[in-house]
């Protein structure tokens, strides 16, 4: 569909109350078009209607007229640079940037993840590191890992005990 079409459905989607549709398509331009300001802006006043400045702050974050607030949730949430690359969804080189404020956010953004990193990162290779969004070996981590280890052997002695009671 269309990019104009899409924008028509948004904006009766909004009209009508259906504001979680509106995002839906909104999240869905936004990856189609990851480098359009106006589209994050868009979605970005999209989630100030659920009451996320967090949300709002990621979608804003390019722009130089953004809300300090919802920048400082949106950096309070996603606490390194690894994981904040990855939430603004950028791709290309930051001279593909619209505006100059977008590019040196970009820049700073990328900058900090290198550095973190040890190693030099570009936006269409994004550090994908799980460990890096959990923030670590957790405890919580250490837990989901044994529970699944328990339901696989549970599972296999059912299965093992089973197999035993057929042949007897």
């Amino acid at each position: 569909m269309p990019l104009r079409d899409t924008l028509a459905r948004v904006d009766a989607d909004l009209a009508a109350g259906r504001v979680p549709v509106a995002r839906q398509r909104l999240r869905g331009l936004v990856s189609s078009f990851p480098n359009d300001l106006t589209l994050r802006r868009r979605l970005a006043e999209v989630y100030r209607l659920y009451g996320e400045p967090a949300q709002a702050g990621r979608w804003m974050y390019l722009e130089q007229d953004r809300n300090a607030a919802e920048t400082s949730a949106f950096e309070a949430r996603y606490g390194t640079a690894q994981q904040r690359m990855r939430a603004l969804a950028w791709h290309g080189p930051e001279s593909l940037a619209p505006s100059a404020f977008a590019g040196r956010q970009l820049a700073a953004v990328r900058a900090a993840c290198s550095e973190e990193m040890g190693h030099p990162v570009d936006w269409d290779t994004a550090p994908s590191s799980r460990k890096a969004e959990s923030g670590g070996n957790t405890f919580a981590g250490f837990l989901a890992r044994a529970g699944c280890l328990v339901v696989v052997l549970a599972f296999l002695a059912i299965w093992v005990n089973g197999l035993v009671a057929l042949f007897d």
